[in-house]
């Protein structure tokens, strides 16, 4: 059974990639145990604005996790301040996010690690 696609045309194409890149957002946030009592809101913005902050994020390996209506929640917050209480459960995700992608990252150095070892414990 053939399936009908629509083509939607160039100029219409262009139109729609830039308003979706006008919806795009994004916020970055910092949680430090030993410093912070609850995470931080470090940037917010939209369109180029968020397309920055995710190129930083990139450029400095920092893990990025899409959650779009947790963005437009915290992007209402004022930039230097603390997630409130009410938010706390939803952030917690992110967290516990990146937290698994560290110990895998953990992992993965520990066996590297290992690797080369008995690499050059072969050679001897």
């Amino acid at each position: 059974m053939a399936e009908d696609k629509v083509k939607t045309p160039p100029a219409e194409e262009s139109a729609e990639k830039k308003a979706a890149a006008g919806r795009r957002q994004a916020v970055a946030m910092r949680y430090d145990v030993d410093r912070d009592k609850a995470p931080m809101i470090l940037a917010t913005g939209r369109g180029p604005i968020a397309d920055e902050i995710i190129r930083v994020a990139e450029d400095n390996k920092i893990p990025l996790y899409e959650d779009k209506e947790l963005a437009g929640l915290l992007s209402k917050l004022e930039l230097d301040t603390e997630v409130p209480p009410e938010l706390y459960m939803l952030v917690a995700e992110v967290l516990f996010f990146v937290f698994q992608l560290d110990r895998m990252a953990e992992k993965r150095e520990k066996l590297i690690t290992k690797m080369r070892e008995e690499e050059k414990e072969k050679k001897r």
